[in-house]
C-alpha cells in the first residue's frame, strides 16, 4: 500500500514538473515579445523589467538607464532611424545550467534609416527570474565580449550554442 502510494506521488511530481518546464519556455516566449513589443512602443520601463539586473548596474542603475535609451531613442528618431519590425522567431530548448534555466531566443527586427533598410536576425539569452515568475534578457552576442561578461554574468558557462547576429542592409528602391 506504501509503495503504491509513493509510486503515485512521484509520477505526479514529475508529470507537474514536466509541465511547468515546457510552460516555461512559453513563457520565454510570451516575454521575448511582450519585450519586443515594448522596445517599439518605446515602454522602457517593460524593457528594463525583462533586462538582466546586472546590465542595468552596469548601466548606472534603472534611473540612468532609462535616461540612456530615451536619450539613444531620441538621437535615433532625430536622425530619421525608425523601427518597423521587432519579431521574436523561436526560443531554444530549455537547459539548467549554473544553477539557472537558460534559453536563446531568436529575433527579427527590420528598422529603415533614409534611404536604407535594415534587417537583422539577432539573439537574446533568456534567464528565468524564479523570484518574480519572469524571463530577464541580455543580448547573445555580449556574452562573446570576455570583458562584458566578467561584470554581467561572472564565470559564465554554457551548453549552449549561440549564434552570431546577421545584419543585411539594401537601398530603399521608390
Amino acid at each position: 500500500m506504501m509503495n503504491k502510494f509513493k509510486t503515485i506521488v512521484l509520477v505526479l511530481i514529475m508529470t507537474l514538473s514536466v509541465g511547468m518546464f515546457s510552460q516555461t519556455k512559453e513563457d520565454a516566449l510570451k516575454d521575448a515579445k511582450t519585450t519586443s513589443k515594448a522596445t517599439l512602443e518605446l515602454d522602457f520601463k517593460t524593457v528594463l523589467k525583462h533586462t538582466l539586473p546586472s546590465v542595468i548596474d552596469m548601466m548606472g542603475g534603472e534611473d540612468a538607464a532609462l535616461t540612456l535609451l530615451k536619450t539613444t531613442f531620441d538621437g535615433m528618431k532625430t536622425q530619421g532611424f525608425v523601427f518597423e519590425k521587432a519579431d521574436i522567431i523561436s526560443v531554444s530548448e530549455i537547459v539548467e545550467e549554473q544553477g539557472q534555466q537558460r534559453c536563446i531566443i531568436e529575433g527579427f527586427n527590420q528598422m529603415k534609416m533614409g534611404a536604407q533598410r535594415i534587417k537583422s536576425k539577432s539573439y537574446l539569452l533568456g534567464i528565468y527570474n524564479e523570484t518574480d515568475g519572469y524571463w530577464w534578457f541580455i543580448e547573445a552576442k555580449q556574452l562573446k565580449n570576455k570583458a562584458i561578461m566578467d561584470k554581467v554574468l561572472p564565470n559564465f558557462e554554457t551548453s549552449l550554442e549561440i549564434p552570431d547576429d546577421d545584419m543585411q542592409m539594401e537601398q530603399i528602391e521608390d
